[in-house]
């Protein structure tokens, strides 16, 4: 059995080994290390195979946001960015730094358990109607200033009609079977659908797919 390789990344020790703990239960589920502050995270990230990173955000030498955009960029793992209901100011830049979702500190542990599987699998962490509030929240007031980069509109040039469609669904908080059911196809269809565009927009999963509906413009807060 292949077992997941999990680095806890917090400065706060009660923390870490709080989630450890949790971990330290599952078959399938290893523990590898324990970072605490960003750049022991990226250090140990290059040196050991890491499957998943649960990764604080506001830590001493490197935060979390650099951290994680430093180890997906790198290819060294799947990024879980650790936060609470009171703080979202830096959610979107963890997107865009690469991060697969969001865990909340006080998860117990099915939640815990559940996200780090969910990650490991290539699957977006949050629901998608909470991966939509967040990123409306945290875009609405940039796409008043700033115009679709040059980047976005050339990718999503490369998408046909339906996977433009498929896409809008997405960034609306649409699960594949609400999709299906919207656009008159097979769940399967769907999902090869977002398989083809997901790889055409170059993103990772379908909260990366999120971000770019809005940065590129094809979808706007609030529509």
């Amino acid at each position: 059995m292949n077992r997941i390789r999990v680095l806890l990344v917090d400065d706060q020790a009660l923390v870490r080994s709080g989630f450890a703990v949790m971990l330290s239960v599952e078959d399938d589920i290893e523990v590898v290390g324990q970072a605490g502050n960003g750049r022991e995270a990226v250090e140990f990230a290059a040196s050991r195979d890491v499957d998943v990173v649960l990764m604080d955000v506001q830590m001493p030498e490197l935060d979390g946001i650099e951290a994680t955009e430093q180890i997906v960029t790198a290819g060294r793992g799947k990024v879980v960015i650790l936060t609470t209901f009171e703080r979202d100011d830096y959610l979107f830049d963890a997107l865009r730094a690469g991060a697969s979702g969001f865990l909340l500190k006080n998860a117990d542990p099915d939640e815990l358990v559940g996200a780090v599987h969910a990650v490991a699998e290539g699957h977006a962490l949050l629901a998608p109607e909470m991966t939509v509030r967040v990123i409306e929240k945290l875009t609405e007031h940039r796409q008043q200033d700033q115009a679709p980069a040059a980047r976005g509109l050339e990718l999503l040039e490369r998408l046909t009609e339906r996977e433009r469609e498929v896409l809008q669904h997405m960034a609306r908080g649409l699960s594949n079977a609400e999709i299906a059911r919207t656009l008159f196809l097979s769940e399967t269809t769907v999902k090869t659908h977002v398989s083809n565009l997901l790889g055409k927009i170059q993103t990772r999963d379908r909260v990366q797919a999120v971000v770019f509906a809005y940065e590129s413009g094809l979808v706007r807060a609030g529509e």
